[in-house]
């Protein structure tokens, strides 16, 4: 569990901010002079040009392993295997920086599909934007199944049930009331309430715990197990350099030959085409899985998967597709299915894109 406080600075200046935001709603105007000074609603993404991307796969122990042997065989002058291991490690980097972009571009692409949407009071209305667009100080409305887009303080005597696990952990929903505050990335599971906006993008509580998880640096199984392989055969190979270069000097054989000997067997040690096959291998089960337009972002991923014994999901919107379709009106005292539908659509409103009002219009 992830627990993050805003400073007390921050808190002082967002709710000076926010006190001074009418109940009906900031201007156009004044909403775009926030934009400009807060920036978005959405955390920051680190872009890395292509190359970079691209010079990072030939850094790491792996890589480093493949290298030292390149250039021992440069030191030994065999040409043929220091262009055949070179191969090697440019198709090792090249395969995983190919995964890596096409991925990165279906990411984007689907992100963008599903951008939140926020239903906001501006200049005295009601509008459906989207939820990058909010400020400190906007007024938003809240309804069953919205993920709340930023950090907000609830207003009136409404309640919230809010699931709050992927920010804090906790299993069972909160109540939430008039002047509590409530997080961005929590899931409303119950109630409708207004709220005013205190902290976008960043400056929220998902964004203080975004940049920690950016900071954790772990190592896959994967790179643990070549590794592991690696440093075995290397352990063998120095072992045997050790014995060859004794028994050498005992027969009293000229120092540059026992070098060469040395080099050879070092060289030979290194797997140098493990990483390669590996990585094909990997490369291959990612272009079945886009088959089941499944988005594979790291290669090593596949093999964690493969390895998992439990995999624990949230249903909606993961298993299944998180829209609600109308079936069947049942008719009790009215005899006209489509006075019925018309009725709840009249009851309903369409700029909160409410899922059952949705649902509703769709059923007309």
């Amino acid at each position: 569990m992830v627990i993050v406080a805003l400073s007390a600075r921050e808190y002082i200046m967002i709710d000076s901010i926010a006190e001074h935001s009418p109940t009906t709603g900031l201007t156009s105007t004044e909403a775009a002079k926030r934009l400009q000074q807060y920036g978005p609603n959405a955390l920051e993404e680190k872009k890395v040009s292509p190359l970079l991307k691209l010079l990072g796969y030939f850094w790491g122990p792996i890589p480093w392993m493949i290298e030292v042997a390149a250039i021992l065989s440069a030191l030994l002058q065999h040409w043929p295997d220091f262009w055949i291991i070179f191969a090697l490690l440019v198709f090792n980097a090249g395969v995983g920086f190919w995964q890596e972009f096409t991925a990165g571009n279906a990411v984007e692409a689907l992100r963008k599909q599903l951008a939140l949407r926020a239903r906001v009071l501006r200049d005295g209305q009601w509008q459906a934007i989207d939820a990058d667009q909010l400020v400190p100080g906007d007024v938003v409305r809240l309804r069953l199944g919205d993920i709340i887009p930023a950090d907000v303080k609830l207003l009136g005597d409404d309640y919230l049930n809010v699931d709050q696990s992927a920010l804090t952990g906790e299993s069972l929903p909160v109540t939430k009331q008039g002047g509590d505050d409530a997080f961005s990335g929590t899931i409303i599971k119950q109630g409708e309430s207004v709220a005013r906006v205190t902290a976008t993008g960043k400056n929220t509580r998902l964004g203080k715990t975004a940049s920690l998880v950016e900071q954790a640096k772990t190592v896959s199984h994967f790179q643990k197990a070549v590794l592991a392989i690696g440093d075995y055969l290397i352990y063998v190979s120095l072992a045997l350099v050790i014995a060859l270069v004794l028994v050498q000097l005992h027969r009293h054989t000229p120092w540059l030959e026992l070098v060469q000997f040395a080099l050879i067997l070092t060289v030979a040690s290194i797997p140098v085409a493990m990483p390669a096959v590996l990585s094909m291998t990997m490369a291959l089960g990612a272009m079945a899985l886009s088959k089941r337009k499944a988005i594979v972002t790291r290669l090593e991923s596949i093999e964690e998967m493969a390895s998992m014994d439990i995999l624990c999901s949230d249903k909606t919107g993961t298993l299944t597709r998180n829209r609600l379709t109308l079936g069947d009106v049942e008719l009790f005292d009215a005899n006209d299915e489509q006075a019925v539908l018309l009725a709840a659509a009249l009851a309903s409103r369409e700029e909160d894109r409410d899922a059952i009002d949705e649902a509703v219009f769709h059923g007309l």
